[in-house]
């Protein structure tokens, strides 16, 4: 399988969210759902009924990505309500292996988060727990930010080697994602690529979708053969 790609609805008309949720079916592999709470990020966005609303409307899975405060009270209702990947960032979780094994036992994968400026060596010991480490290649909180070019360089191989080495599943890159990035990403070993604006403003998604996956697959294919 080449470079999955997870549209991400941030960058959605929110006023016409069941049909700009429907436009990925088909097209990507999932669809990645931002939760902002204004604490741990600066932006306020949608929480768990609506995320359940979307759940019973739309058939692509759902990759929640949880930006908030406390995940080790709230992530786990998300697996509980169907997401099929829930993340949440480690800056922000008091015990994130118990986090993690509760997502899992809720019947999700277990992502874990981290922002720029936090290393993937400082957390290796927890990369056993997780199905997928997301790596941000910008500050979160908003989406439409430039990529972040040396955070991806300096990280992604880094994550790659940690993560083969102790088993664990795929690493997903969010922020910046689009054809002109997609190289970078690719080459470091990236599964999984988040993409906003550069799908959603796009006159065709499932092209864009396409150029971006077979892009980043080349890039990767090249990097570990």
């Amino acid at each position: 399988m080449g470079v999955q790609i997870s549209p991400s609805i941030l960058s959605a008309d929110f006023s016409r969210l069941a049909e700009e949720c429907a436009r990925v079916a088909g097209a990507a592999d999932w669809l990645h759902v931002d939760v902002m709470d204004n604490h741990f990020v600066p932006n306020l966005t949608l929480g768990l009924p609506v995320v359940e609303s979307l759940l019973a409307a739309v058939t692509t899975p759902v990759d929640c990505h949880l930006m908030i405060e406390d995940p080790d009270r709230w992530a786990p209702a998300y697996a509980e309500a169907g997401a099929a990947s829930v993340t949440f960032h480690v800056e922000a979780a008091a015990a994130p292996v118990r986090l993690a094994r509760s997502i899992r036992s809720a019947g999700a994968r277990a992502g874990m988060g981290l922002r720029p400026a936090t290393s993937v060596d400082a957390y290796a010991d927890l990369l056993p727990e997780i199905d997928m480490l997301l790596v941000m290649t910008v500050e979160p909180g908003f989406g439409g930010q430039s990529f972040m070019t040396d955070v991806a360089d300096a990280k992604l191989l880094a994550a790659r080697a940690w993560l083969a080495a102790d088993g664990a599943n795929e690493v997903q890159v969010d922020g910046g994602g689009r054809s002109a990035t997609a190289e970078v990403i690719g080459r470091g070993g990236t599964d999984v690529i988040v993409a906003g604006s550069a799908l959603y403003r796009a006159d065709d998604m499932a092209a864009e979708v396409e150029r971006i996956r077979a892009v980043a697959s080349a890039a990767r294919a090249a990097t570990l053969g």
